[in-house]
């Protein structure tokens, strides 16, 4: 059965998720440390995991395969569901595919590299938008709709 993934730490789209797996009537999984408001939509799963670097991610990465689709903005976690057949989408509704995941993993260890180099680098990326969140609606709703059909 097609399962919503979210690593829910810090995710900006958790509620327009819950809209969208409703209205397809699709099971959604909160992973994260704790921390997240129980939903009363009998869809929708809170997981917790212990605390520690990278639980959620490791839990996401054992469940998620073919027919389910992730939200992530870990790149590393991302790179292990689209090898897994999952569909990955980030919160602003870009998706991470087989054919874009490398060049995602070497721009993160570039970045990372840069800011080890230069202490005074200062991360932070682009604010999130409503434009964001409508691609993510989106695309939400059409990586759901293939993943159901791919269950079938």
């Amino acid at each position: 059965m097609t399962t919503l993934y979210i690593d829910a730490d810090a995710c900006p789209v958790k509620d327009e998720a819950e809209r969208v797996t409703t209205r397809h009537k699709v099971p959604m999984k909160l992973v994260s440390n704790g921390g997240i408001r129980p939903s009363r939509n009998p869809l929708v799963d809170i997981v917790v995991v212990s605390a520690g670097a990278d639980e959620a991610d490791m839990w996401i990465a054992d469940q998620a395969g073919r027919g389910d689709v992730v939200v992530t903005n870990d790149i590393p976690l991302a790179a292990k569901c689209v090898e897994a057949g999952a569909q990955v989408l980030r919160p602003d509704g870009s998706a991470l595919t087989g054919a874009n995941i490398g060049a995602q993993l070497a721009m993160r260890d570039l970045a990372a590299d840069l800011r080890a180099a230069d202490p005074f680098r200062q991360g932070g990326g682009k604010a999130f938008t409503k434009a964001d969140r409508s691609r993510f609606l989106d695309a939400l709703d059409r990586a759901l709709r293939v993943a159901v059909k791919e269950q079938r």
